[in-house]
């Protein structure tokens, strides 16, 4: 089946976009650059233990929506195929619609989609810092520990789409200190160009001098050491192979093991064999060695419980048996199911949800798989379907546009169930077949 990888939308997007200059104005929404490249010296909420990984169910946090009017001069990055088209019929990418219903009047941007009741729809920015905060309070108020802040390595290059990155991750920050979260950065090399790599070394040091984010009290840090990940080590494009090396990705990791940091990687589901998706080089396995902890991207590799079952069996454990006798920590990716018919035309909820059951299967399989920590993907995708947060059951409607719901169930249903995964995980309660999360 097709190997899905989260950054398809990324490099569709991107690289038809014409950035125009930020537009700095209104409140919260439009930061100046020296606020944003500074060192965090507001309120901090001592909340989980930010020293360790082990026993945290984390998220991915993509941090790459834009509206027209948001203050950073991007347009409608990643809700449409255009940037610089309204998002509207005709022009959308998503596949869920989030949830509006909690979010200020100045969180929300109006589209040209209307819904049943002739509303007009909106949606919201990842500029806007009201709205990340909000998002972290809602993995405080759900159990879940933290997040992985998305940085498109590919995108570091031009000052006004890095700004964009340097605004979310300011905003995360935020968040997370607020919230009592945690938070790392995860540096995402699809799309990277050969010798790229050095950027992501110029861009680390400088959020280490200017932000000094490691010294930030929600960073996370694991084995005594602040974490940052690295993904898209290893993986076969088939007929076009990755432009970034092996060599570059193992001078990256030693790079940053000489900066005093705990690597994570994001490696391709055959990282153990060689196999599949992973390029079939020995080599992959010495950049491997060199880290601290290995996650294999798992999105669209099973499809149902059943094959969960069987892929647990087949690869998390023996993947996890690996890691162990290497000295490297293993963390799963575990997603809600996946669509991605508006972006690419394929069939609409191409893996479904099946009412949590299919996202409970994964949590309970790596329980029993030994696995003490955990990667959901993701809190805020909803490009590729595999959004947590809160989405509508009463998307726009029209136009011969087709969306996903939660199938009825209640908009938070699936921070609930990302929570408690986060019980199992600690031992607060015992893995069950049955889903524990109780509808109101």
């Amino acid at each position: 089946m097709r190997h899905h990888l989260r950054t398809f939308s990324t490099t569709i997007l991107l690289t038809s976009l014409t950035f125009l200059a930020i537009a700095i104005s209104g409140q919260n929404r439009c930061a100046a650059k020296e606020d944003v490249l500074r060192p965090y010296d507001g309120p901090s909420v001592h909340g989980v233990d930010t020293s360790t990984l082990t026993s945290k169910v984390m998220t991915g946090y993509q941090g790459w929506f834009n509206c027209q009017g948001d203050g950073a001069g991007l347009g409608w990055t990643h809700w449409g195929r255009s940037s610089r088209r309204k998002l509207a019929p005709g022009n959308v990418t998503v596949d869920l619609w989030p949830d509006m219903s909690e979010l200020g009047p100045d969180e929300r941007y109006a589209t040209g989609f209307h819904h049943a009741d002739g509303s007009v729809a909106e949606v919201f920015s990842s500029y806007n810092k009201k709205t990340v905060m909000r998002h972290f309070e809602w993995m405080r108020d759900y159990g879940i520990d933290g997040a992985f802040v998305q940085r498109f390595a590919n995108g570091l290059r031009s000052e006004e789409m890095r700004h964009h990155k340097d605004v979310v991750l300011s905003n995360a920050r935020a968040g997370a200190n607020q919230a009592g979260r945690t938070y790392a950065v995860m540096y995402d090399l699809t799309s990277l160009r050969a010798g790229g790599t050095d950027q992501v070394r110029k861009d680390w040091l400088m959020l280490q001098s200017k932000m000094q984010i490691t010294k930030d009290p929600a960073y996370l840090h694991h084995k005594g050491r602040p974490v940052v990940a690295v993904w898209g080590v290893g993986f076969n494009d088939g007929n076009k192979p990755r432009k970034y090396t092996l060599a570059e990705c193992k001078e990256l990791v030693t790079f940053l093991k000489n900066e005093g940091c705990t690597v994570m990687l994001g490696v391709p589901t055959g990282w153990r064999n060689l196999d599949r998706d992973c390029l079939p080089d020995p080599e992959v396995h010495e950049v491997l060695k060199l880290a601290d902890i290995v996650s294999p991207w798992t999105i669209g590799r099973y499809r149902n419980p059943k094959e969960v079952a069987r892929h647990a069996d087949n690869i998390w454990q023996p993947d996890n048996t690996w890691c162990k006798e290497h000295d490297l920590d293993y963390l799963p990716v575990l997603f809600p199911g996946f669509s991605w018919h508006n972006l690419t035309g394929e069939k609409l909820n191409s893996i479904p949800r099946l009412k949590g059951k299919f996202l409970w299967s994964q949590i309970v399989a790596a329980k029993r798989a030994g696995c003490d920590m955990l990667y959901v993907a993701m809190f805020d995708e909803v490009d590729e379907g595999t959004a947590i947060f809160k989405c509508t059951n009463q998307p726009p409607t029209g136009n011969g546009v087709k969306f996903l719901t939660y199938e009825g169930l209640p908009n938070d249903y699936y921070l609930r169930l990302t929570g408690m995964a986060g019980k199992m995980l600690r031992g607060e309660m015992s893995p069950t077949d049955e889903i524990p999360v109780k509808l109101d």
